[in-house]
């Protein structure tokens, strides 16, 4: 049977589960306001290639593991969730790929958990200490402007979901998300369920000061050019953080949302790197 939910610190996430059972567990981290539907486009291209996947809603997505406190969503939490995901799935060892925030998990999973990461694939976001040297330089930080704007408490979620969260529909797709998928993602934010989800990036100032390593597991970087999140220089340190085999690629014309606009090109790339660990 295939697996469908898993616990961890009390409490309960939703996975999808697929391709051969026996194949290379390959783990799928959504990012924010996404879902672990995101990822069906090229699970699927993974299943072809014979790999078994799983894909959670993380921590503060799935209903039943949404705790209120920002201090429930610091790194080690959502590290412990992983690793419970793949204890959950028998898989002593695993591949794991992330987009946006489960970008940063899967780094952070690489770095802290080496004996059980066989490979690592980061899509948009870079390795944490690339992304905090672009900061400091160009206008990184200007771009990354509503960082500073989820920390408030409350007013967030209120604008998020005003106006049946008609505003936050719209500027999904300004920013390259398709339609359906646009609205689908900001229905939680109709539903004013967004605390969680934003608990991230409050919680990140709780971690702020943790020393960040390199990767040595072999890793991969895939970034689209036409992200109006992530700039050029972020992109490019990165590979000065992976020590072991890397990869990075550029996809030319793509926006943020690399796993709903580019499945077909982000799953080679995918199979490519599985094949080469």
């Amino acid at each position: 049977m295939a697996l469908t939910e898993f616990t961890n610190q009390g409490l309960r996430f939703e996975v999808t589960a697929g391709g051969d059972p026996q194949g290379r567990p390959v783990l799928l981290l959504h990012g924010f306001p996404a879902d672990r539907y995101c990822w069906d486009g090229i699970a699927g291209r993974l299943h072809d290639a014979n790999y078994r996947t799983l894909a959670p809603d993380q921590r503060g997505y799935s209903p039943a593991a949404s705790p209120r406190p920002r201090s429930a969503y610091r790194i080690e939490s959502l590290l412990s969730d992983v690793v419970a995901l793949a204890d959950a799935a028998g898989a002593a060892t695993f591949d794991v790929v992330g987009h946006d925030w489960g970008a940063v998990v899967a780094w952070h999973a690489a770095i802290r958990h080496p004996d059980r990461v066989r490979s690592v694939a980061a899509l948009s976001v870079p390795h944490p200490g690339a992304f905090a040297a672009a900061l400091r330089h160009g206008d990184q930080l200007l771009r990354s402007w509503y960082m500073a704007a989820f920390q408030l408490p409350g007013l967030p979620e209120y604008l998020l979901g005003r106006g049946h969260a008609t505003k936050f529909r719209h500027q999904l797709e300004a920013s390259g998300l398709d339609a359906a998928t646009a609205a689908r993602y900001a229905e939680r934010a109709r539903r004013h369920a967004m605390r969680g989800p934003l608990n991230w990036y409050r919680a990140a100032l709780l971690d702020a000061r943790q020393p960040l390593a390199p990767v040595e597991v072999p890793a991969m970087f895939v970034w689209g050019d036409a992200d109006r999140y992530v700039t050029s220089r972020a992109a490019s340190g990165c590979a000065a953080w992976m020590r072991g085999p890397a990869r990075c690629e550029t996809l030319g014309g793509v926006s943020h949302w690399i796993p709903e606009e580019a499945g077909v090109a982000a799953g080679e790339l995918l199979i490519e790197h599985l094949r080469s660990c």
